[in-house]
């Protein structure tokens, strides 16, 4: 079975998807953390992220794997440093490139054969599973995600915060390829009022419940 999550940034996503998973006892997967792998290898690598040959051609060189949940490149797990401020400045331009799709894409197909995963990105509903059993699409307003991410991330300015979710969701609706949008039935769920323990608890009575 395959619970599929889509929604711009900090609408809960990530949080909610690993709450869903383990509670369900489901593999968690995070197609948006594979894009931030590339990006931030390439940055390591002191490539411009926004040459989009370079950056292909190095995530052409290196390997993605997950073990316990987290990413790892070439063998060393770097989820920790897959949400730094530099990355979220360049993950989403990186994610545009349809090489760059096609590459992650494959690799989460891959790793989704014959399990039973929970898994959430930008276009994980409408792209990459779009077969998926179970669709999701969070929302939230985004100065309720901005004040999430100063709660995750303190001593950031709010304002910028917010003009930078603004303009991240600008990018990811506009994108030629795998744009964010909602999927034809998927269940939308509005978490800006709700904690992350009854959105989980929304899914999980969505999926319960179709699955009698």
């Amino acid at each position: 079975m395959i619970i599929a999550i889509d929604g711009p940034a900090g609408s809960g996503k990530s949080t909610v998807a690993r709450m869903v998973a383990e509670r369900l006892g489901f593999y968690f997967l995070n197609t948006g953390s594979f894009y931030r792998a590339y990006t931030l290898s390439a940055l390591d690598n002191g490539i411009d992220p926004l040459d989009r040959d370079a950056v292909l051609e190095n995530a052409r060189r290196i390997t993605l794997t997950v073990k316990d949940g987290a990413v790892c490149i070439d063998g060393k797990d770097e989820e920790g440093r897959l949400h730094s401020p530099l990355v979220d400045r360049y993950a989403s331009p990186v994610s545009s490139d349809p090489r760059i799709r096609e590459l992650v894409n494959g690799a989460v197909r891959s790793i989704a054969k014959d399990m039973d995963i929970v898994t959430e990105g930008r276009d994980t509903t409408t792209v990459v599973f779009p077969d998926a059993q179970f669709r999701f699409y969070f929302d939230a307003s985004p100065s309720v995600r901005a004040r999430r991410r100063l709660a995750d991330q303190p001593g950031e300015d709010y304002e910028s915060v917010l003009h930078a979710i603004e303009e991240r969701d600008r990018m990811d609706r506009e994108k030629a390829v795998g744009a964010l949008r909602i999927a034809d039935g998927a269940i939308v769920i509005d978490t800006s009022l709700l904690t992350l323990n009854q959105v989980c608890e929304k899914v999980i009575n969505a999926v319960q419940s179709h699955s009698v």
